[in-house]
């Protein structure tokens, strides 16, 4: 049996909340994600100055960015579009000046209607007609940007405006509409996209490489022993399926995707086949990761037990064991969080825990 170590003060850098007062960091909210500040302490706990870091499963970039700005060399994959794009924008290295030259011309676009036959019902009840004829519009002016770097930062800006001024409402795994007063499009916009170029005058980043791409966590392909350090957070067991709540923005801004990763195996379904497909697929996660690590490389995942309406899946444990019939050595588990696993919502079934897994691959 494991040794499980309370580190219950690190507890909200598991969460996305820090990050949503950090330039760059906050320009784009994404649930599933952790904070810069967990990253930053796991850079401190293993001491890297050095050496290539990976996130398997990079959301929207959090662990690439908090390596640049220590000048750490980082690789990053992600299998969701939404999420990607946001990782890419935000780790990407621009010319201020051309940013603040493209933004003059967009302050300068006077209106005209577009077509908007093509947004079905279900799209168009999250906005006001003058909210969704800006959105178009700016969609349109922005598409028209010939600089692919240029154009996916405002992109990146279009979208988080979108959504703020909207009747979305995010309720956990479940989009709703709420009408409430919403800003002018146009004016958050622009004040949007001033800041956001602001933040990268304040950005101070380090001398580094920092690659973000699309790949299956199974399938990396990646050198063997080429990595020194993972940090990382894959899909939990059963959690509520937050990638569902950006529909909108995917429609309006992506072409829909079906590409299954890991994240397929997520849901509110009991049973075993889900259980054993999730750790069947974990397994494959890190039999590749042991496979691209160096040896000495050290690993810190952070995972989340199972709910289910009937037990408790220790999913920290069960991995932990996995990992360890691989090959790594299993260093640390610290419990960051404790909470209870409800049925109906009234009856306790278990304790759940999120922990950070610290593997070492022998060297």
């Amino acid at each position: 049996m494991y040794e499980l170590t309370n580190k219950l003060e690190w507890g909200e850098l598991a969460t996305f909340v820090p990050n949503k007062i950090l330039p760059v960091y906050n320009w784009f909210y994404y649930k599933e994600g952790f904070s810069r500040d967990l990253v930053l302490n796991l850079i401190r706990m293993f001491k890297i100055s050095k050496g290539t870091t990976l996130d398997p499963f990079c959301g929207v970039g959090t662990t690439n960015l908090a390596c640049k700005e220590k000048g750490i060399d980082s690789i990053g994959f992600e299998l969701s579009p939404l999420a990607l794009f946001a990782a890419r924008v935000k780790t990407s290295d621009y010319d201020v000046s051309d940013l603040r030259e493209t933004l003059k011309g967009i302050r300068r676009i006077k209106f005209r209607k577009l077509d908007r036959s093509w947004i079905p019902p279900n799209v168009r009840r999250y906005f006001n007609t003058h909210t969704l004829d800006d959105i178009l519009l700016f969609r349109n002016v922005v598409e028209g940007i010939e600089d692919n770097l240029t154009k996916d930062f405002f992109r990146l800006g279009l979208i988080s405006s979108a959504t703020r001024c909207s009747y979305m409402y995010k309720d956990g795994s479940v989009l709703k509409r709420k009408k409430h007063p919403v800003p002018p499009f146009r004016k958050f916009y622009h004040h949007r996209m001033k800041r956001m170029v602001r933040d990268l005058e304040k950005l101070k980043v380090g001398k580094c490489e920092t690659l973000v791409g699309r790949r299956d966590a199974r399938k990396l392909k990646l050198p063997k022993e080429s990595i020194d350090f993972v940090i990382t957070s894959p899909p939990y067991l059963n959690k509520i399926e937050y990638t569902k709540i950006y529909n909108i923005e995917e429609f309006l801004f992506f072409r829909p995707d079906k590409k299954r990763g890991v994240r397929s195996y997520i849901g509110i379904r009991e049973g075993n086949d889900i259980v054993k497909s999730y750790f069947s697929d974990m397994e494959n996660v890190l039999k590749e990761l042991y496979r691209v690590c160096k040896p000495g490389a050290k690993l810190a995942i952070v995972v989340g037990n199972g709910c289910f309406p009937t037990k408790v899946v220790e999913s920290d444990i069960l991995l932990s064991e996995i990992a360890e019939k691989i090959g790594f050595s299993v260093r640390k588990i610290y419990v960051m969080n404790r909470r209870w696993c409800m049925r109906n919502r009234t009856e306790k079934v278990g304790r759940l825990r999120e922990s950070l897994l610290i593997f070492e691959k022998a060297g």
